[in-house]
């Protein structure tokens, strides 16, 4: 089976004009993905999305339509017989190596996650299935171990790969029909506490019992916020506060700090991503809190990763699907977390990211950690109508995905209408409305 094109869609959705994905730093986000379909000469599709939230994903695109040059032509059973020399060629480009990680890493892993969807599709299987399904030695031969064997090593990774083993076919019997555990970011900074009180009681109806919440807008009304948060879902629920980055180490100290009475489950993103040092910091200084400190979703490499669970500097670790280098990467990942024993709490919402995360999880929590007690996934109850293959959600859990692959497959309607800026939801805007203009 050989890759024969590439196409690259611009898709993006007005969620600002709801405020839907609002927090500190993205005012009004734009719901944004940069949509990849690898065809093939068998009539399979590879597909792959790389979210963002408005301007910038014409980079993106640019990005991933010049790396989808070096697999146009190639033949998916050398993929599949090693996906690691395709991840090195893309990472190690003797040039754009140069550019490191962001959009760069990005559009690296929009390709391998396309060649991984091509895979699982060619043997009629979801994409956790395959991953599950693969031997322990084989999952060691897809990571890349130059920097992180300080870490985790092959043999100490193949290790819990084989103690999962042992328990696999029962973990994957439990999870035949109810995934992952599932909370919902329900608390958006620019809604209302009438439009977060609507949601937080459909999904307790169907069974949720974790709910999130933005700050970082100021300190009373963060406090009043969480406060109104806790009474709405009681002292038996999980709640947790995500900051988006938005303060530096002192001031994080100074607002979390107010917090302490709320009984949180954890405290996201309160500083910079890539802040090691102020992570363990923060994590001495809170060490009696009913809470621990969250990371990942924009964490640009497993090295990231690598230092802050190596440091013990986070107690839940929160992988992106499309943030790092594809598969390759959340494998070592997730590996490294088991390692250190901390839960693998994904990263989800935008276009399709819960279709993704799903997957990983699954792998996890049947294949790696081998069991759902302390993990939980974000789930968001938004943009499901733009995909085929929706994601459920049932008794607080996801329902255990079936169709082939990432189930990615977008219908045709949705591009048509959301293709950035040709679309029909996109025809008429004013210019200072779209891309890099937008700026509240």
């Amino acid at each position: 089976m050989k890759i024969t094109s590439a196409r690259v869609i611009d898709l993006r959705v007005p969620t600002s004009d709801k405020m839907l994905g609002s927090d500190p730093f993205h005012i009004k986000p734009d719901y944004s993905s940069a949509l990849l379909h690898l065809e093939t000469d068998e009539g399979l599709r590879g597909v792959s999305v790389v979210f963002t939230v408005g301007a910038g994903t014409d980079w993106v695109c640019h990005g991933v339509k010049d790396l989808a040059q070096l697999v146009i032509g190639s033949d998916l059973a050398d993929f599949i017989q090693s996906p690691l020399t395709l991840y090195r060629r893309l990472i190690d480009h003797h040039q754009l190596r140069w550019l490191h990680d962001g959009v760069f890493r990005m559009a690296c892993g929009a390709i391998l996650n396309a060649m991984w969807d091509l895979w699982a599709k060619s043997e009629n299987k979801p994409l956790w299935k395959l991953l599950v399904d693969l031997e322990p030695e084989f999952v060691i031969g897809c990571i890349d171990w130059r920097n992180l064997k300080d870490a985790l090593t092959p043999d100490e990774a193949l290790a819990i790969l084989n103690k999962a083993k042992a328990n696999q076919d029962r973990r994957e019997a439990e999870m035949s029909e109810l995934g992952p555990p599932a909370y919902c970011t329900a608390g958006w900074l620019g809604l209302s506490n009438e439009q977060i009180l609507e949601t937080i009681q459909k999904l307790r109806q169907n069974g949720f019992n974790a709910f999130k919440l933005k700050v970082g807008q100021n300190p009373k009304s963060d406090v009043d916020r969480i406060a109104f948060m806790r009474d709405a879902i009681g002292p038996d629920c999980d709640l947790m506060v995500d900051a988006n980055q938005f303060w530096g180490v002192g001031e994080a100290k100074e607002q979390i700090e107010r917090y302490r009475p709320y009984g949180l489950k954890w405290v996201e993103e309160p500083i910079a991503r890539d802040d090691v040092l102020g992570y363990i910091e923060l994590s001495q200084t809170f060490k009696d809190a009913s809470f621990q400190f969250a990371c990942g979703e924009h964490a640009a490499s497993p090295v990231i990763f690598k230092q802050l669970l190596k440091a013990h500097a986070i107690g839940y670790c929160q992988i992106d699907a499309v943030r790092v280098a594809g598969v390759n990467d959340v494998m070592a990942i997730i590996l490294m977390a088991a390692k250190f024993d901390v839960p693998v709490c994904p990263h989800g919402g935008g276009i399709a990211l819960c279709n993704m995360i799903q997957h990983f999880s699954m792998w996890d929590q049947i294949a790696v950690s081998g069991h759902s007690n302390t993990q939980l996934v974000e789930y968001i109850d938004f943009l499901q109508e733009s995909v085929e293959h929706p994601v459920a959600v049932r008794e607080g859990r996801y329902v255990t995905p079936t169709a082939p692959g990432w189930g990615l497959e977008f219908h045709e309607e949705f591009i048509d209408d959301h293709t950035f800026p040709s679309g029909n939801v996109w025809k008429g805007q004013a210019k200072d409305r779209c891309g890099v203009r937008f700026e509240c």
